[in-house]
């Protein structure tokens, strides 16, 4: 518990004094590895929990129907999205399983 206390102190602790080194090009190159792999930590996370949560047919066409929601939908919320995914599923489970 104290670990995650930890990654907001710092991460807000810098905050304000980013400003002033933002124009450094080693800091922006530092940034911008930073950006490139939580990008690659998030995209194997999510390979993770989709192999293990993607287990039949309806569990693909909700997976399927809410990666194309988010490719052509920019502006819908996450908590919309996992309530109109929870009603699918809902909605599946009751009247076509």
């Amino acid at each position: 518990m104290i670990y995650y206390k930890l990654s907001y102190f710092f991460t807000i602790l810098p905050a304000p004094y980013f400003y002033k080194i933002a124009k450094n090009e080693r800091i922006k190159a530092f940034v911008d590895g930073i950006t490139a792999a939580v990008v690659g930590a998030l995209v194997g996370s999510v390979l993770v929990i989709a192999g293990k949560s993607i287990v039949d047919i309806p569990t693909a066409f909700i997976a399927l129907l809410s990666a194309a929601v988010l490719i052509y939908t920019k502006k819908i919320q996450e908590p919309q999205l996992i309530l109109l995914a929870g009603i699918i599923g809902f909605v599946l489970k009751s009247y076509f399983i």
